[in-house]
């Protein structure tokens, strides 16, 4: 059994397992976290299996990058609180990754927020589907245009 295949964002990207996607096209796929720190946080994979960021092809790396500083964007548009954003990458479970594929968090920041390096502070709060689906949706219609032309729809 290959490590894909018991991957939940693997499992996500390939449409197996439910998620409320923002963007998705042949290389990277963006959703909201089930597990959001904040009201409007957003992961952004690789579509392929990569454990570590540094593994990620320099495109897909590359197309990680300019899709969340879009989806930053995006967020700041939505009405979501925020008065800052985290963007967030780490490598391996002492850095904070918790999930071993590849992926870059978009947080919406604001005073006591209570996120710091570590994300999760306590026990998480699963959000429900129909805010995870308002909150993509609010943020996929503000994608900018040049965005989706350039490397398809979702």
């Amino acid at each position: 059994m290959n490590v894909e295949d018991n991957c939940v964002f693997c499992g996500i990207a390939r449409g197996q397992s439910e998620a409320s996607f923002i963007y998705q096209d042949e290389l990277v796929s963006a959703f909201m976290d089930l597990f959001p720190v904040t009201p409007g946080h957003i992961l952004v994979i690789p579509n392929e299996h990569f454990q570590d960021f540094s593994d990620v092809e320099p495109d897909t790396a590359g197309r990680m990058l300019i899709l969340g500083r879009a989806l930053g964007e995006a967020l700041r548009k939505s009405g979501l609180q925020l008065e800052g954003i985290s963007y967030f990458l780490a490598e391996g479970a002492a850095a904070g990754q918790a999930v071993p594929h590849a992926h870059l968090h978009i947080i919406p920041r604001f005073p006591g927020d209570e996120c710091g390096l570590r994300l999760h502070t306590g026990l998480p709060r699963r959000a429900t589907r129909d805010i995870l689906e308002v909150h993509a949706q609010s943020i996929q219609n503000l994608l900018p245009g040049d965005v989706m032309s350039s490397a398809g729809q979702a």
